[in-house]
């Protein structure tokens, strides 16, 4: 891959790990907070617990594709990105712009898939 287009995902992926962190930031100034006295009953409890949890499946995927988008701006600097960590060759340019964090070309993410169903 050409250091120009690298450079581009680059900035790509940095502005996504910003909004990230800003999200993050949000979060925690907003304050996950639950006061017993703000739920008059079981339901309502039980509501804002659902939601919660909701909330904290969302902030794990933030976390995972924070984790992501610093390991594809690693491979930048090494001048290893856009490579597919199976096969070696090339990830498409349209893949990486759809998925910037893409590790796998389509061919090595599509037989990925397809051993996953099979595993279950």
């Amino acid at each position: 891959m050409r250091k120009r287009d690298q450079q581009r995902f680059r900035k790509i992926l940095l502005a996504q790990r910003e909004q990230l962190l800003n999200n993050v930031e949000k979060a925690l100034d907003g304050g996950i907070h639950l006061d017993p006295d703000d739920f008059p009953d079981e339901v309502d409890a039980a509501s804002s617990e659902v939601g919660l949890a909701f909330i904290g499946r969302l902030r794990e995927r933030e976390r995972g594709l924070l984790a992501k988008i610093n390991a594809a701006l690693d491979k930048i600097e090494r001048g290893e990105y856009g490579a597919c960590a199976m096969c070696g060759e090339e990830i498409g340019g349209k893949r990486l712009e759809a998925r910037p964090v893409a590790e796998l070309c389509i061919d090595c993410k599509a037989e990925q898939e397809k051993l996953e169903r099979r595993m279950g």
